[in-house]
Formats: C-alpha cells, sequence, structure tokens
C-alpha cells in the first residue's frame, strides 16, 4: 500500500489563495499510457509525509514546557507547532524544487517560506476562529473525507485508518483536527472572499483580444477520465467491477455530468479533480491512446477499456486545433487567470481585516511577514492539567505551506 499518499495530499498545506480558485487547467499529472490490451495512466508521486507533532520536555523538573511563540485572540501558537510548520514549508520547497532549481534557488525558496511561516500559522488561527463566529460546522464533511480517505488507500474499517494513520506517526485526532480546519478555512473564504470577485464577459473579452499570441497551441487535448480499480480483486469479483464501468458509463451517454459520475464512482487518484487528466499535444500520449483520442471531438468518449489497473473509460473535455484558439475554447482558462490575480490581494485585504479586528501579540525575535501584531514579551509557561486540557482543545495546524509567488 502507498504511504497514505491521497491522506496527505487531502491535508497537505495549500496556499490561501489556491484554495478557492479554479485548477490550472493546463496542469497535468504524467501522461497516460495504452497498455496491452487497454491502458494504465501512471500513478503520482507520493507526496512527502506529515511529521508528527513534538512536544518539548523540560529535563529539569520534568513537566511539559512550550514556548509561545504568538497569541492570536485567546488561542496561541506554539514553537513545537511553529518549528514543524517550518519543516513542512521546507519539504514543500525541495519537493516543488526537485530536479528544476540550483542549489542556490532552492536556498532562496526555503528563505522566503521561513519568512512567511508565522504568518501563515496566524492566518489560519485568524480563519478557523472566523468559522467558529459565523457558526459553521463541517462534521458531515469531515466524516465524508474520512471515509473517501479510507476507501482511496483501499482500507476496510476506520479502525484501519486509524492505524495507518498513526503507524505514519500521525496523532489520530491531529490528523481529524488538521483536515476540519482545512473544510472551516475553505468555507470562509469561499464565503467571506471567493464569492465577492466577479469576472465578466466583457473583461474576458478585452483579456483574449490583448493576449492572442499566448492562445496560439499545437494540437491539443483536456482529458478526464474514470478508472474502476481491479487490484488485488478476486477473478470473481471482475465481472462486477467491470458492470460498475460500463453503468458509469451509462449514466454519462444518458446526460449526467462526467465529473460527477467520476467524483462518485471513480477509483482514480483523479476523481477529486472530477476525473481531469490533463492537456496533451501530439507524442506526449502511447501511440495506440493518440490514435484514439486526436480522432475524437469535445465530449466525446471512450467504450470501458480494461487496463492493468482496471477498467477505464475516457471524455475529450476539450479538442484545440492547431493555431490560435477561439475565445469560447479558452473562456475558462481566462476566467482561472484573472481570478487567480485577483484572489491573492483579495485574501490578504481580508486577512488584513480580521487582524485590525484580532489581539495578535508576537514574541520579540519571531518574524511575521504580514505585520500588524504587537511585539511583547510572552512568558513560557509550564502545562497545568487544565492548560493541557485547553491547548488540545486549540491545536493549530499550518494550512497553508506552498506559499504564493508573490512572497507577500
Amino acid at each position: 500500500m502507498r504511504k497514505l499518499a491521497l491522506i496527505v495530499a487531502l491535508c497537505a498545506a495549500l496556499p490561501i489563495a489556491a484554495q478557492e480558485k479554479p485548477s490550472d487547467p493546463q496542469a497535468k499529472p504524467p501522461a497516460p499510457v495504452l497498455e496491452k490490451p487497454g491502458m494504465a495512466p501512471e500513478t503520482a508521486k507520493d507526496a512527502p509525509a506529515v511529521v508528527a507533532k513534538k512536544v518539548a520536555v523540560d529535563p529539569n523538573a520534568g513537566k511539559t514546557v512550550e514556548e509561545i511563540v504568538a497569541r492570536v485572540n485567546n488561542e496561541i501558537i506554539t514553537r513545537s507547532e511553529y518549528d514543524k510548520a517550518r519543516q513542512t514549508a521546507q519539504e514543500d520547497a525541495r519537493q516543488e524544487c526537485q530536479n528544476r532549481c540550483t542549489p542556490e534557488q532552492l536556498k532562496t525558496v526555503i528563505e522566503d517560506r521561513d519568512k512567511t511561516t508565522l504568518r501563515d500559522l496566524i492566518d489560519q488561527s485568524l480563519l478557523v476562529q472566523r468559522a467558529k463566529d459565523m457558526g459553521i460546522s463541517v462534521e458531515p464533511e469531515v466524516i465524508k473525507k474520512l471515509d473517501q480517505i479510507r476507501i482511496d488507500n483501499k482500507l476496510s474499517s476506520m479502525e484501519d485508518l486509524e492505524k495507518a494513520v498513526s503507524g505514519q506517526g500521525m496523532n489520530w485526532e491531529d490528523f481529524k483536527n488538521n483536515l476540519r480546519n482545512t473544510l472551516l478555512t475553505q468555507r470562509v473564504i469561499s464565503s467571506e472572499v471567493g464569492s465577492h470577485i466577479t469576472i465578466s464577459d466583457d473583461e474576458i473579452a478585452k483579456y483574449y483580444e490583448a493576449h492572442k499570441t499566448e492562445f496560439m497551441r499545437p494540437e491539443q487535448v483536456a482529458l478526464r477520465e474514470i478508472e474502476i480499480s481491479t487490484q488485488g480483486k478476486s477473478p470473481e469479483e471482475i465481472p462486477e467491477l467491470k458492470k460498475k464501468a460500463e453503468t458509469a458509463l451509462k449514466r454519462v451517454q444518458d446526460g449526467e455530468d462526467f465529473g460527477e459520475i467520476a467524483k462518485r464512482f471513480s477509483d482514480g487518484s483523479t476523481k477529486n479533480q472530477g476525473g481531469f487528466l490533463g492537456i496533451y499535444k501530439r507524442g506526449e500520449l502511447s501511440p495506440e491512446l493518440e490514435a484514439t483520442v486526436f480522432k475524437m471531438k469535445k465530449n466525446d468518449l471512450t467504450e470501458v477499456m480494461e487496463t492493468k489497473q482496471g477498467f477505464l473509460i475516457l471524455q475529450v473535455l476539450e479538442h484545440y486545433d492547431e493555431g490560435e484558439q477561439s475565445l469560447a475554447k479558452v473562456k475558462n482558462e481566462i476566467m482561472d487567470k484573472l481570478y487567480s490575480a485577483r484572489m491573492e490581494p483579495a485574501m490578504r485585504e481580508y486577512l488584513k481585516t480580521l487582524r485590525e479586528e484580532s489581539f495578535v501579540v508576537i514574541k520579540p525575535g519571531y518574524q511575521d511577514a504580514a505585520g500588524g501584531g504587537g511585539n511583547s514579551e510572552i512568558q513560557e509557561v509550564s502545562a497545568t492539567p487544565e492548560v493541557t486540557k485547553q491547548k488540545k482543545a486549540h491545536k493549530k495546524y499550518l494550512l497553508f505551506g506552498k506559499k504564493p509567488d508573490s512572497g507577500q
């Protein structure tokens, strides 16, 4: 079994702006390869494992001691949380820079991430507190996400999922709280920021006219998939799984949305993105697959294809002809760009407002890139039963480890 890669992916740190912006239509996983007699897309590399939280111990007093780095209203950010956040951000930087950055460039990226670590922890705390003030509850979504993680990692019960999480050095309650905070944060961003960003058709048309050279493309196809896995299944189970794939195809053919059917039926790693695989030009797919999909038009479907991993259905989401693309074909792409450009400054402005309405204190010696908090000495505290109980109920987690390019 993979190291719970999907668990880490779902609970991994996300940039603030990226949490609500539409997905990049140009992003894609490795190109699918056609196997005999069908085809089998490559699986994504495992994401880095989440580091377990460590608590500093005073050997002299024999009591748990936490250095408080910052206070955000009635909640605190501890040194152990800050250190773990820095480590997560550094691991993200190394993964993103792998085979693409020089040692000097990697060092610069890590230094930039370090500068914004505390800012991101404070931002996350403010957003989670705001969600609570708004009366937002995500408990049903937490249960659904946990169950989906269990299914995606082919675990038979929630107890097995808990054992798998613990086996990677993660506390089960911390893991669930991390997931809960991610969902709370996304709901706040969607309601308070994303819902106020509108892109008009006139703006899209104006951008298209001013950037037509950006839309000179080779022939390409945008693909999405529904994959029904047969790995680990007995020969007796295969006919039922094929029937499941045929049912999914029939429902799409009858008018149901491919993306929604992918989310409900697919076992593939792309299911949470509605099965979206990416955009491919000639030469990036196996010859057999290329011969099939490049003959297809927008919204065309393949039949159920048998692969080494299971049964596969592909849909051509868009077929881009060679040359200048029409506005209709790149409209969503332009909308994504304009939305992304507005999301980051809108988020920073919103978080600035939250800070101005909050009590934020930073311990001297720690850098908060956003500013806004006063600097005064915060005393270390020895944990008492009451303090320990209160801290357990208010643990923080870095949700925004991958920093926006702006470096703000």
